[in-house]
């Protein structure tokens, strides 16, 4: 861990919200320490130190995108790009998908902002002043968790046949700290998880919403209605709340069930319950959102948002922005697009039949290699941009055929071509011109309910069974019922003939997560945390479309080997610090 100037922090924190270089965390320390620990007690100040933790917030379009870059569902136009590239060169040394910088300066605002909330001046009255110190620390208990998450995502592994976690730094650091420690194990660090988002569930609303006076929760009593939505209304959406810890804790329980970290001990019951109570509130199952899996281009839904509203589909989002960035990178060539995001014929293969049927099973309605993209799974189209299909406000054609007339085809010498034959779709608005450009409405998804779904559906499945509704929001089967149908499969004659068979729903919730959840930065920590090292060592194939002829090619390996399994502490901290252990495999790399 590199040594942060407490001092230079609390200045610069309260001012600014995002920082040009993470460097600038460790500038000298600012002489005049007594208007230091007056600027502490100020309420602006205080309030710069939570902002600066949400400013590193580790979601974006662009981040979740490129991640798909370094599994099998999905390859960059651009080789030189550091996520393509991790398929081959992952080393503790070169780590595009590393937590451990960012989280950590996370941790640090959260803790300067729990180690001085309660001493700020928030408000006039004693009650209201309360109520902005129980929000302003749950949402530092909140943030703190969601940190560590990734940090055990991206870092957590074995050494000598124990499960490791990272470092937990549940206070400030300064010049003084000692940050030659001995990683403790997974488990405990799942625990502080778990612990910080229970504070933060007590002190937080469950969601951000002006009440009436019946309404304000007895803890407040005397707190007037203004003065309780001052505090905690709808103007805060946006910000951490009881709902999206609740969601977060559905998160790292599952990923500790999970079979490459079975020897925390957390328990599959366990990561059912966790996401039950984040469905209860909706209903469960019956809470799906019917328009839930196109969220991104719910044109009128999106439209008629506010900053005070969420749509139905969502748990946590980010800001709404007008742009066109998305399809300025995404967009085929003949749309003025540079093409970067190529879906895999791997990716395509996993979008079943019309009847529900995998391509690979003889059934009823027949996969057909000569004609791929009929009577396939409507979301297949909705997601991937395959040969022929339209795309743009004009709905244009885009042949992506080795002998395509234009620059859409396959392993054209410009740069932007698609190099599989396939084009992402999912996440991007067709209604955006790029020739000249419009923009459109775009928003950043973090949570969603049907990633949620999914995590009830893959746990009740490993501690029921496909169809018992023991978890509380339905059966697995009944959710993953409810997800297909929404996406166009009325009859599920597949689902029917495995309903009871848990080795084979097992599969089946693992690919529908692939789809619903493609391009949002999930699969490379599912395959992870499933102990998936086969998966993690496949080739990466295209579809080569000449005169008619389809043929898969192989495009790229994942080069994976299975340790990788684990991600590495970064080659540059265990260097420095001799009691900080690299997990199995790393070490040297």
């Amino acid at each position: 861990m590199k040594k942060i100037n407490i001092k230079s922090i609390m200045l610069m924190s309260a001012m600014a919200l995002t920082f040009a270089s993470c460097d600038d965390l460790f500038d000298p320390a600012i002489e005049n320490q007594g208007d230091i620990e007056t600027r502490s007690k100020d309420a602006t100040y205080a309030q710069g130190l939570i902002g600066s933790a949400y400013s590193l917030l580790p979601y974006s379009y662009q981040g979740a995108i490129e991640s798909d870059y370094a599994t099998d569902d999905a390859i960059c136009n651009d080789v030189n790009n550091n996520f393509a590239r991790m398929i081959s060169t992952w080393s503790a040394q070169n780590d595009p998908v590393s937590q451990w910088t960012g989280r950590y300066h996370g941790i640090q605002y959260a803790n300067l902002m729990l180690e001085n909330v309660d001493n700020v001046k928030w408000a006039g009255t004693e009650i209201l002043n309360q109520m902005y110190i129980d929000h302003f620390k749950g949402e530092a208990y909140g943030m703190r968790a969601l940190q560590m998450i990734y940090l055990l995502r991206g870092h957590a592994g074995m050494v000598d046949g124990k499960l490791l976690g990272v470092p937990i730094h549940n206070s400030s650091e300064d010049g003084g700290t000692d940050y030659n420690q001995s990683r403790p194990e997974f488990k405990e660090c799942v625990e502080a998880i778990v612990e910080d988002l229970n504070k933060a569930i007590e002190l937080l609303p469950y969601e951000d919403k002006n009440v009436t006076a019946a309404e304000i929760p007895a803890k407040y009593k005397g707190a007037g209605v203004d003065d309780y939505n001052r505090a905690f209304g709808s103007h805060m959406l946006g910000r951490i709340n009881g709902k999206i810890c609740a969601a977060l804790k559905s998160e790292i329980l599952l990923f500790a069930a999970s079979p490459a970290f079975s020897l925390s001990g957390i328990t599959w019951a366990e990561a059912a319950k966790a996401a039950a109570d984040v469905l209860k509130p909706i209903n469960g199952v019956a809470g799906l959102d019917p328009i839930g899996n196109t969220w991104y281009c719910n044109v009128t839904e999106m439209d008629n948002m506010t900053s005070s509203s969420d749509p139905k589909e969502i748990i946590w989002r980010g800001d709404m922005q007008n742009h066109h960035v998305l399809e300025g990178d995404n967009y085929p060539p003949s749309l003025s697009g540079n093409g970067r995001t190529n879906p895999t014929q791997n990716l395509v293969d996993a979008f079943p039949m019309s009847n529900g049927y995998p391509i690979t099973v003889n059934s009823q309605v027949p996969y057909d290699a000569n004609n791929p993209y009929a009577n396939r799974d409507p979301r297949l189209a909705l997601y991937i941009l395959y040969n022929g299909q339209p795309q743009g406000v004009n709905s244009t054609p885009i042949s992506t055929g080795a002998d395509a007339t234009t620059l859409d085809g396959i392993n054209k010498e410009n740069g932007k071509s698609t190099r599989t034959g396939y084009s992402m779709r999912k996440l991007m608005r067709s209604d955006v011109n790029l020739n000249p450009a419009t923009d459109q409405k775009h928003y950043v998804a973090r949570i969603r309910y049907t990633e949620i779904f999914l995590n009830y559906a893959e746990a009740c499945n490993e501690a029921y069974g496909p169809t018992s509704t023991e978890g509380g929001c339905g059966s697995a089967y009944d959710v993953v019922k409810a997800i297909r149908q929404r996406g166009g499969i009325v009859n599920d004659a597949y689902l029917e003939s495995i309903k009871n068979n848990k080795d084979e729903m097992r599969k089946l919730i693992r690919n529908e997560r692939r789809i619903e959840l493609c391009f949002e930065g999930k699969r490379l920590n599912d395959l992870r945390r499933w102990g998936d090292a086969a998966a993690m060592q496949v080739d990466i194939n295209g579809m080569e479309i000449n005169g008619g002829t389809y043929k898969v090619v192989k495009v790229a390996t994942l080069g994976y080997k299975p340790y990788m399994i684990y991600g590495p502490i970064p080659y540059t901290e265990v260097i420095k610090w001799s009691n900080l252990q690299q997990n199995d495999g790393w070490e040297g790399k």
